[in-house]
């Protein structure tokens, strides 16, 4: 390490997002521009432990070299940390934007002190890369007979394309939506991930390397004429990677579920981002929250992403409902180093909603109980009680019901696993979670060419566990069509 008291000298400074008056203008990235000088001191806080428990799977899923590239930074040798970087992860734009940090979670230094700012260096490093023009396309020399199918185009299916790419198969994205990214492109909104400048640009390098991608084009049973049949696909293609993500969402089946504004949150933000990026909102196809009363189910990142997306519209009030309890401030007992913690957070939609309102929006502990409509069919309120744990259960607090006025209701309560359209003319078999039944230690599904990752085979997870699901579904077809591999 080039500064192995640094940890001692300096204290966490992170990178500030953009002042909540201004970014709730606009969609554009809450992000402000790169300190290169106060990002170098950071880095020298990494300790050169003996066991870099940040790159362990408790921490990054994808084995980023953390220690070498913050040693890199601090050296100021930024090419070099970029190189390193792209070693483990093929898109460290997304992840460095997205993905809530379990490295830092997990870094040794934590134990005693706020951890590295392990995921600003990371987004720092890749978008200098971009700024000096060091990401290039790199087309691979030698080109195999293979071809290789990947339905879905979002983390997974992209990781898994651009190392199948690498290793000279020819590989062809099919994408059911209009543009190509899944849940980067339509399920992450546009201030936390930049459609144009930061997915599309990827996208395009992957086009210039040499991957073919169809988009618009739903794979299932092929019935439809605006549908491709995975039948087809299995016959002409060498491997087929099944990588469509878990899209079914968990439902509140409550009374008064079927009025309307009420909505899954993923409806809320994929037609926000798409009516954003066709015509500036101009098109007004997609659903509003201007000067309406709006109520989030379910905590996480994708009601956090509703709550700044309904500001943004200028909603006339805002409540985030929570079945939990509120995290504790610091870590439980039963949840350690180097565990992620589950503490207490406040991210950019709850501070905005702060600011806003003057005071957070969630509310903890929370059940709904119902619904209530007007004479034609809307939603107008929604009843809920208060609960506490009572033997792992979830039970009602009498005489705590309140009534909540809402226009609009949407559901961010995760999912429950894949669609089913893709898998079902092909026989796959699932897992106990309806996911993608893959072969133990293999991405491998009971149909020889067949393979899966992603959330579709392990469940909902994080935009890193998709890459790295990717990167090894990756290894095992080349693997499988090759019979040797030097994919990493």
């Amino acid at each position: 390490m080039g500064k192995t008291t640094g940890f001692l000298e300096y204290v966490r400074v992170t990178e500030p997002y953009r002042k909540v008056d201004d970014r709730l203008k606009d969609f554009d990235e809450i992000y402000t521009a790169h300190q290169p000088d106060r990002l170098t001191v950071q880095g020298s806080r990494c300790m050169d432990c003996g066991v870099p428990f940040c790159q362990s799977e408790e921490g990054c899923p994808i084995h980023n070299l953390i220690p070498e590239w913050n040693d890199l930074v601090y050296k100021e040798q930024w090419h070099e940390a970029l190189i390193r970087l792209h070693k483990t992860n093929n898109f460290p734009e997304f992840t460095g934007r997205v993905c809530p940090a379990p490295c830092e979670g997990a870094c040794v230094l934590g134990i005693t002190d706020p951890a590295v700012t392990i995921k600003n260096i990371e987004m720092a490093i890749i978008d200098r890369g971009f700024d000096e023009g060091w990401v290039q396309a790199e087309p691979p020399a030698i080109r195999t007979a293979h071809k290789v199918a990947v339905v879905g185009s979002g983390p997974a299916g992209l990781a898994a394309a651009a190392q199948l790419n690498k290793a000279g198969h020819n590989v062809t994205v099919y994408e059911r939506a209009d543009r190509v990214g899944g849940l980067l492109m339509y399920g992450i909104p546009n201030m936390k991930l930049a459609k144009n400048e930061v997915v599309d640009r990827r996208v395009q390098l992957l086009k210039e390397e040499g991957i073919s991608f169809l988009t618009g084009v739903q794979i299932d049973d092929g019935q439809d004429p605006d549908s491709e049949s995975i039948t087809k696909l299995h016959q002409e293609f060498d491997a087929v990677l099944l990588a469509t993500g878990a899209t079914a969402p968990r439902n509140l089946d409550i009374p008064g579920r079927e009025l309307n504004g009420v909505h899954f949150a993923m409806e809320f933000l994929s037609t926000n981002t798409k009516s954003l990026l066709d015509s500036n909102h101009l098109d007004g196809e997609f659903i509003s929250a201007k000067d309406k009363d709006v109520i989030v189910i379910g905590g996480g990142d994708t009601g956090t992403d509703c709550i700044g997306t309904s500001l943004r519209h200028g909603c006339k009030s805002l409540i985030n409902l929570e079945l939990f309890p509120q995290p504790p401030e610091t870590r439980a007992a039963n949840n350690p180093w180097p565990l992620f913690p589950r503490v207490y957070k406040v991210d950019y939609g709850h501070e905005e909603a702060s600011q806003v309102q003057g005071i957070d929006p969630r509310i903890f502990s929370v059940d709904s109980i119902n619904f209530e409509g007007d004479e034609q069919g809307n939603v107008k309120s929604l009843k809920t009680a208060n609960v506490e744990l009572k033997d792992g259960k979830f039970v009602r607090i009498a005489g705590t019901e309140k009534t909540w006025p809402a226009d609009l209701v949407l559901l961010a309560m995760g999912f429950l696993g894949p669609e089913h359209d893709v898998s079902e003319p092909l026989n796959l078999e699932y897992d106990e979670r309806s996911n993608y039944k893959t072969k133990q230690k293999s991405y491998q599904t009971n149909i020889e060419t067949v393979f899966a990752a992603g959330d579709c085979r392990r469940g909902q997870s994080l935009v890193v566990r998709a890459i790295s699901e990717g990167r090894e579904a990756a290894k095992e077809i080349d693997l499988f069509l090759m019979g040797h591999t030097e994919l990493p």
